[in-house]
């Protein structure tokens, strides 16, 4: 339990703040924006987890503390506030105002930015999903010869790159013209971002030792960092969305979510420490598939509205799996 102890400090926290800004009512609604950030976000814990036991203790630590910060006035609060005011021409304060004094307005605006938001986060976890689906250097299959096929694929140069644009040029077509551009832009950013990203970290990892080596290391903490919040960032979009549908209070849905990615990085910490990606090999498998699924609605629903419930259903399947085939892998001496 001392993994989750700042969890459950921080859920205290949140849920007096939100007894004072909503009285119980407040209270429940934050309880169940928790609950529901957390059920939809394991898939997220474990690929953050993959990524996290490559950091040492002190980056591991700046991920809950520093982190969280980001995770949840950042990506949470402050984000949705500038997507609105990039959309509508209206100043960060404006729309500051406009979400505390009139969330109804500012809950069509954002949702009005829905298609952009899916782009980008939808283009970045598919780029997430395609890095592993296509690293040749994998060992382990979950899928057997259909998985190891498609690693072998990776040997094409940029094929995560043309795999991701592919759907994007086709998705756009369906769109409205006039969000066509805009549309296009941001999942070409999407993909750019994830680019720039993974490819400083691999070039911190593959510098060469010497006199500079806790520089170097230092630096690859900081983009694996960098990596785990944008990740973080990208799974949040639909969840900041989606939490409009049960309340439009700005104050109470950052609340709420706070208590979900606080456990979501706690549950993090929690697989690494123990060991659990090692103890189930297929599990890492199991939540990039899901993952991708997640990329594929994220990108379908510019579309065609699909509920959240599909979402965390496909990923607890995908999870669930991979957990039975890690328990099978290992009681035959895998």
């Amino acid at each position: 339990m001392q993994h989750f102890r700042l969890s459950f400090i921080v859920t205290a926290l949140c849920l007096v703040a939100a007894f004072y800004w909503g009285g119980i009512m407040g209270v429940f609604i934050a309880a169940i924006l928790g609950v529901l950030e957390v059920s939809l976000s394991f898939d997220n814990a474990v690929v953050n987890a993959s990524i996290l036991k490559r950091m040492d203790e002190r980056w591991q630590q700046y991920f809950l503390t520093w982190g969280i910060l980001v995770a949840v006035f950042g990506m949470r609060l402050l984000f949705p506030i500038l997507i609105v005011a990039a959309a509508t021409g209206i100043g960060f304060f404006g729309v500051t105002e406009m979400a505390l004094n009139d969330p109804d307005t500012y809950s069509k605006h954002l949702t009005a930015s829905h298609v952009q938001i899916a782009a980008f986060g939808g283009m970045f976890l598919l780029m997430v999903f395609y890095s592993f689906i296509f690293d040749e250097n994998r060992e382990l299959h979950w899928l057997g010869y259909l998985e190891e096929k498609m690693a072998s694929f990776g040997k094409l140069e940029a094929i995560e790159i043309i795999m991701a644009l592919g759907p994007l040029l086709i998705i756009q077509n369906f769109l409205p013209e006039e969000i066509r551009l805009d549309a296009l832009v941001a999942g070409v950013a999407g993909v750019i971002l994830f680019v720039i990203v993974d490819s400083l970290s691999a070039l911190f990892e593959d510098e060469e030792e010497g006199e500079q080596v806790a520089a170097v290391l230092k630096k690859s903490g900081m983009m694996s960092f960098v990596y785990l919040e944008v990740l973080d960032a990208s799974f949040s979009f639909d969840g900041v969305i989606g939490a409009f549908a049960i309340t439009q209070d700005v104050v109470i849905i950052m609340l709420g979510l706070a208590i979900g990615a606080m456990f979501v990085r706690s549950m993090t910490v929690f697989l690494v420490r123990r060991g659990t990606l090692d103890e189930y090999v297929f599990l890492e498998h199991g939540a990039h598939y899901a993952i991708g699924v997640l990329a594929a609605i994220m990108l379908i629903s510019m579309t065609h509205h699909i509920p959240e419930v599909v979402t965390g259903l496909a990923g607890a399947i995908f999870i669930g799996l991979s957990v039975y085939s890690s328990i099978l892998y290992k009681q035959q001496g895998g």
